[in-house]
């Protein structure tokens, strides 16, 4: 795989950083122009029916969706700013990690520093995963945020050269500006899984468990079913970038240590044994370097992965 170049990786993802802040207000815009359609034009009672005309019901559903889109916008706006800006203490949260000392371990701020000051990238925080098995992850905003993240298992039981190139990959995924681009579309997707959640809760203990308001039980299908669009959009948004990434890293892995084969030595050693205990939630895991929860081999589980089969990024890391 040929090495897009620093400037030129860091434009692709800041052009898809916005356009996935474009596209998501569109596409919540859009599905909930579909709601007021669906509510007003094809749930309209019989009594209602007689009152209005098929214009007229297109012409309140319109009224509704421009009444409501600026509070849609603006709700959307302070849930995106709130999980933007926490996001990163969520995820050491979910990890459990923690700052590693550099009196605890010289030898991995060693191999940070150098290869910060060998290719002009700010020293970034290092935290610990407290867990045998071996994965890391970067994460972080700007300066101050950007951190790499190693769990015990990967420290010490990786060569130095194995070793730096992970690092190196994860340095990487901070200078492309990676994890922008996954913690808006984590953002994202989370905004619908919530939607779908609440509307399926409340159908399960709400509506059917009454049997009454069959008006409101309509709404709630409704809702759940554009939420669950809206759920499955984003997530394409956010697999399509995904896998792509971890090939960069790796490409930039192999041009910052000059050894690719450390690299796929080191990613071979990691597939043995990636599972990270904490880690329960798919948004935090697609961070890893490898996924650190445990999934089963299945043609459903390959297309929806967000992480290229271990197995291939050896091979062309081999190729270099």
């Amino acid at each position: 795989m040929k090495y897009l170049g620093i400037q030129t990786q860091q434009r692709r993802n800041n052009i898809r950083s916005m356009m996935m802040l474009l596209l998501f207000p569109c596409v919540i815009l859009f599905l909930t122009w579909v709601f007021f359609v669906i509510i007003h034009v094809f749930f309209v009672s019989d009594d209602a029916a007689a009152v209005y005309s098929w214009e007229d019901s297109w012409q309140i559903a319109n009224e509704s969706f421009l009444n409501a889109a600026p509070w849609v916008v603006g709700i959307c706006l302070v849930w995106f700013l709130i999980a933007y800006y926490s996001n990163t203490s969520i995820i050491h949260a979910a990890t459990g990690s923690y700052t590693l000392e550099r009196r605890d371990n010289k030898r991995v701020y060693n191999l940070v520093e150098n290869l910060c000051m060998a290719n002009g990238l700010p020293m970034p925080k290092i935290n610990v995963i407290e867990d045998l098995s071996m994965n890391a992850f970067a994460s972080g905003l700007n300066k101050k945020t950007y951190t790499v993240s190693l769990s015990r298992g990967i420290i010490n039981r990786l060569s130095d050269a194995e070793l730096e190139a992970v690092i190196a990959h994860e340095l990487t995924h901070i200078r492309n500006r990676d994890v922008h681009v996954l913690i808006v579309s984590i953002v994202f997707v989370g905004i619908f899984s919530f939607l779908s959640r609440m509307a399926l809760r409340r159908l399960l203990h709400g509506s059917l468990r009454n049997g009454k308001n069959g008006g409101g039980l309509a709404i709630l299908l409704v809702v759940l079913v554009l939420a669950v669009i809206g759920y499955f959009i984003t997530m394409l948004m956010r697999f399509a970038i995904s896998r792509n990434r971890e090939y960069v890293a790796d490409a930039g892995s192999a041009e910052m240590t000059k050894n690719p084969l450390a690299l796929a030595s080191a990613l071979r050693k990691i597939s043995t044994d990636p599972l990270i205990e904490a880690v329960e939630q798919n948004d935090v895991a697609q961070l890893f370097i490898e996924n650190p929860m445990k999934k089963s081999a299945s043609f459903v589980n390959e297309l929806f992965a967000t992480h290229p089969p271990i197995e291939k990024r050896i091979r062309v890391l081999e190729q270099f």
